[in-house]
């Protein structure tokens, strides 16, 4: 099943949704990714407990452009996420942010909690996570750091051979793999998102300064953290930083996952995902 696009004129502009699944509303989005109808894995591992609303931010997909550079920063795309909310009449809603996406629902816990249901991080950090650790596939200390980045440059071009791109995404997904060998039964070809260059390389100078570590005891609403022990995107300590500084936030760490635990530890993920979202559930009818 495809997923149900929508424009949706707000008061910031238009912005691309793509809708599936029934239940509470969750918003999905991820910081420069451009997304079709096709959809996005991260967003399907919620489509059978929620109605999933995935969202191209600004010069993504066919989203309102950025009309003055600022725009496209953490801080101004939460307003954009809150004006698509009220646009489709939701006092409220779930966020789920996977890495860079992750970043966003921090962002939006510590200014918008009362938007929120409850909001879920998994694979993320609350501050810079390039420096910080050699763990990290984005220091120069990695191993493959240099063939990350030739990876994401290349990606970026809008001229790439269709072939190539599937290479070369599939080489730069398995850098973030517990077992890369598993690449083809976790990444079915049918979805077909692409980067939006113009997001990523705002988001490349705007990350060298991120750190909102000292705003997370701003985050009032429940909050689910998981990530892979193995994660070399944005190793675990920046999850146990966040679990530390959330009042009451989860942590749950998949010892077999790297980077994306919800297809590499599928079924541990969906236990994990319905308890959290039971409790509150429970809470919430109390």
């Amino acid at each position: 099943m495809t997923w149900k696009q929508e424009l949706l004129n707000t008061k910031r502009g238009c912005f691309e949704v793509f809708r599936k699944g029934s239940g509470e509303p969750l918003c999905v989005t991820h910081h420069y990714s451009a997304f079709n109808a096709s959809g996005d894995h991260f967003a399907d591992a919620f489509t059978e407990t929620h109605e999933v609303f995935l969202v191209n931010m600004r010069e993504a997909g066919h989203s309102e452009r950025a009309h003055e550079p600022y725009q496209l920063g953490f801080l101004e795309t939460v307003f954009d996420l809150e004006a698509v909310r009220e646009a489709l009449g939701f006092d409220s809603w779930t966020f789920a942010g996977h890495s860079t996406g992750g970043m966003i629902g921090t962002v939006y816990g510590i200014y918008f909690s009362k938007s929120l249901n409850s909001l879920v991080i998994v694979g993320s950090a609350a501050r810079e996570f390039m420096s910080g650790s050699a763990q990290c596939i984005y220091h120069e200390d990695h191993p493959d750091y240099v063939r990350m980045q030739e990876l994401n440059i290349t990606l970026k071009g809008s001229a790439l051979p269709e072939d190539e791109r599937k290479a070369l995404t599939r080489e730069r997904i398995s850098f973030s793999l517990y077992k890369p060998e598993r690449f083809p039964s976790l990444f079915p070809p049918h979805v077909t998102k692409r980067i939006s260059a113009t997001r990523m390389d705002f988001f490349n100078r705007e990350i060298q300064l991120f750190d909102v570590t000292r705003k997370l005891h701003l985050i009032d609403t429940p909050t689910l953290i998981v990530c892979g022990r193995h994660d070399v995107q944005c190793p675990l300590l920046y999850s146990e930083e966040m679990r530390e500084a959330i009042p009451g936030a989860e942590l749950v760490v998949f010892d077999e996952s790297n980077h994306y635990p919800f297809l590499e530890e599928k079924e541990r993920f969906r236990t994990v995902r319905e308890r959290f979202f039971g409790k509150i559930l429970k809470v919430s009818e109390a």
